[in-house]
Parts: structure tokens; sequence; C-alpha cells
């Protein structure tokens, strides 16, 4: 019997460390839910409230106006009248685009048109230009090339047109150079006889000088003693 005492105690003894156990367990939790519940933080839906009060009172006006509309008022008849005067009013809106397009675009034509008439009258009175342009050029060279001539000769002589003219014609720098030309071309024996007579003459400058002074003097002819150089390339 003692022995069944004790393990009857031992047993009650567990149960009660086993519930003490629990409800200490319990207690704990019912701490930590108080303790988060109190960490919580309540939002303050006061002004989103007063927000929504004002959008709601702006869609009740809003519905209000459309409740007011002359267009609900309307009846389908009334609606569709409506609908078939608008219709007509954008056709007639659109024949007057399309009349003032229309009307901008046989313009441009017509503009198109001038310019090209214009252009080509322009064409033809340039060829006449050009016709008459190149006729005056050679009107004014025949009457050049028949007058030029009498009209150098008229001027006064200290002018020199006339031998201007040469030398501009055979296109020398100088006059004395178109001389020579000139010379070369209308007698050519005489122009050799100039040129083999030019190295003589600048050879014996100083002894056909006195000779041309003792005949001065002597009023006759006398004679000369000239120096005559071997010719080159002998």
């Amino acid at each position: 019997m003692d022995e069944d005492d004790r393990d009857s105690e031992d047993g009650a003894a567990r149960a009660f460390a086993q519930l003490g156990r629990e409800v200490s367990l319990l207690r704990a939790a019912i701490e930590g839910l108080t303790a988060a519940r109190e960490a919580i933080e309540i939002p303050d839906y006061e002004p989103t409230l007063a927000r929504t009060e004002k959008i709601l009172v702006a869609l009740a006006q809003r519905i209000d106006l459309i409740a007011k509309s002359p267009a609900l008022a309307m009846t389908p008849e009334q609606m569709a009248g409506q609908i078939a005067s608008a219709a007509t009013a954008a056709r007639r809106e659109d024949a007057r685009l399309v009349a003032e397009a229309r009307s901008a675009l046989d313009e441009a034509t017509r503009e198109i048109g001038n310019r090209l008439a214009s252009a080509r009258r322009g064409d033809e009175q340039n060829r006449w230009l050009y016709l008459f342009g190149g006729g005056g050029v050679l009107l004014g060279l025949v009457l050049y090339a028949a007058f030029a001539g009498w009209l150098a000769r008229a001027t006064p002589d200290i002018w020199r047109w006339p031998e201007r003219m040469a030398t501009w014609t055979l296109g020398e720098a100088t006059q004395w150079n178109a001389g020579q030309r000139l010379m070369q071309s209308a007698a050519p024996e005489s122009w050799a006889v100039i040129v083999a007579a030019d190295p003589l003459t600048d050879g014996n400058r100083e002894a056909i000088d006195g000779c041309r002074e003792a005949a001065a003097k002597q009023k006759k002819p006398v004679r000369c003693t000239i120096t005559v150089g071997a010719e080159r390339g002998s």
C-alpha cells in the first residue's frame, strides 16, 4: 500500500508540475498578444473619409447636371432629328471646304499655266534678243572694218590712232615691232639689206659719224673706211 501511495503522489506531483508549465506558457502567450496589440498603430481615417466625402459630393453634382441635361429630356424622335440636323450642317461645311479647295486648285492651275506661258514668251523674247544682239555685233564688226581706217585717219596726228590700230591688229607689243613686221612683209629684200647693214652701222658708228662731218665740211663725198666683222658660224 505504501508503495502505491507514493506512486500516486508522484503522479499527482508530475501532473501539477505539467499543469504549472502549461499555465506559464498560456500566461506568456497572453502577455505577448497584449503587447503586440498595444504595439499596433491604428491609422487615422478621418482625412481619407473627408476626401471621399468631397468626391461623392462632386459626383452627385455631376450626376445632377447630367440628369438635368436637355439631351436626356428629349424623346428618341427628337434626338434623331437633332442628329440629322447636325449631319446636314456637317455635310454643308464639308461641301464648303471642298468648294474652297477646288477653287484654290483651279487658281493654282491657272497660275501655273500663266507662269508656263510667261516662261515660253520669255524664251521666245530671249531668242529674239540673241538674234538681234548677234546681228548687232556682226553689223558693228562690218561697220568697224569699213570705217575704222577712215575714222582713224580723220583724227589728229598727235593721237597716233592709225599706228595704234596697226599695232593692235598685228598683235605686237610696240609700234616699233609692228613697223618691222610691216617692212618685212612689204619688201623682204629691202628688209634683208637693212638687217645686214644694221651690224655694220653699229660697229662703225664713230667712223661713219667722222666721215659725215668730213663730207659736210668739204661739201662733197669722201671715202670712209669701215671694219667688217666675220659672220657668225663661218
